[in-house]
């Protein structure tokens, strides 16, 4: 089977599904309009579309190389990770099977405006399947009159192996200079939706009751300069190691520094992947009380929830965390077993082979 994948090469929930499918065989061929921030895969061959930087010049420079390259390769599938310009790309492409899998904000956030409220009604229109990873999106979809038959449920889910509590890496601790530190981590990116002000609001209430605690703060943005301008004018910067982007090889191993983990979002699809990452590593999560975090996370059991945009509430909690090691043991290997029993990622990709194998045998059905 061959598979075109039109997805953000600087994903790597992108990156999971593509490393995956050919590893089993498939015959994998990548489209992005960003540089491939992870080299070559084995059994990937990439192509690189152009990028302005400008959405609908996006759009316009792209279709038809889309097109022609679609004509070129001839997969048996077109999989479209993300349903803002990619969606737009695949769904003017006129190819089928035309694959859509949502990843959250593409739904929940961006589609504010008439125009583009427009556009993604027309993207989820001229799909022939959907995967989205929680029923709040499946919701909003429905909103845009999307058939519900489509949508399927993919959960991003965990590599249950990989991600677990391992020994903590001592170069890393002397590189970061945290030796003998509490340790919180954040992993969410540098975009307003991720809301990483409130966190960095937070660590000047910490640092009174706990002052050897270290944050380390994961990820890459926008809003960088923002947040790291905020942390300097409250005096917090030497308690704050920034690392910008990171391998999921290396998240793995931050994580397993952390004494805490804390998300912030203001909006998830479900239970976020990084918030995943960090309990299959059984670190104790601090999550912001979004209805899918409520879904999941039993206040106190599996882990903490606190309310969004509440700086004075989530160090309360921090610190409560920190100072209670019984605690933060017991939320580990709760977090563990939720993600065991919920977000398995072998077992939720092997879903989307199956839907491919059926939207294939379809396809040649109706063409014989």
């Amino acid at each position: 089977m061959k598979i075109c994948f039109l997805a953000d090469a600087a994903s790597l929930h992108s990156k999971r599904w593509i490393e995956y499918f050919a590893k089993k065989g498939y015959e994998i061929y990548w489209v992005s309009l960003t540089k491939n921030y992870f080299g070559d895969i084995e059994g990937v061959k990439f192509y690189r579309l152009l990028k302005s930087g400008f959405k609908p010049l996006d759009i316009l420079l792209n279709v038809m190389p889309l097109i022609i390259l679609l004509k070129k390769i001839k997969p048996d599938i077109l999989h479209v990770h993300y349903a803002g310009v990619n969606g737009v790309l695949g769904a003017l492409s006129g190819f089928h099977p035309f694959i859509l899998t949502v990843y959250g904000s593409d739904i929940l956030v961006v589609p504010k405006k008439r125009l583009i409220k427009s556009a993604m009604k027309f993207v989820l229109k001229k799909t022939d399947l959907i995967t989205c990873n929680g029923k709040t999106l499946r919701d909003r979809m429905i909103k845009f009159e999307t058939d519900p038959r489509k949508i399927k449920f993919i959960y991003w889910g965990t590599d249950l192996q990989k991600f677990k509590r391992s020994p903590k890496n001592k170069g890393i601790l002397k590189k970061l200079n945290i030796f003998g530190s509490s340790v919180v981590i954040s992993l969410r990116n540098f975009e307003t939706v991720y809301n990483i002000e409130t966190l960095i609001k937070a660590i000047p209430l910490v640092i009174k009751e706990i002052p050897q605690v270290k944050f380390i703060i994961v990820g890459k943005g926008s809003q960088e300069t923002k947040i790291k301008n905020l942390a300097q004018s409250l005096n917090v910067l030497k308690y704050i190691r920034f690392t910008g982007w990171l391998s999921e090889d290396m998240v793995c191993q931050y994580l397993n520094l952390a004494d805490i983990y804390v998300s912030t979002s203001l909006s998830d699809g479900d239970l976020s992947q990084s918030t995943q990452q960090a309990m299959a590593c059984e670190v104790p999560i601090i999550t912001t009380d979004l209805y899918v975090n409520k879904n999941r996370i039993k206040n106190g059991e599996n882990g903490i929830i606190f309310p969004q945009k509440c700086p004075e509430l989530l160090a309360q909690k921090i610190v409560m965390l920190l100072q209670d090691k019984e605690l933060r043991s017991k939320l580990g290997k709760e977090g563990r077993k939720t993600v065991e029993n919920h977000f398995d990622f072998n077992k939720e990709i092997e879903k989307a082979e199956n839907i491919y194998e059926d939207l294939v045998k379809s396809k040649y059905d109706t063409l014989s």
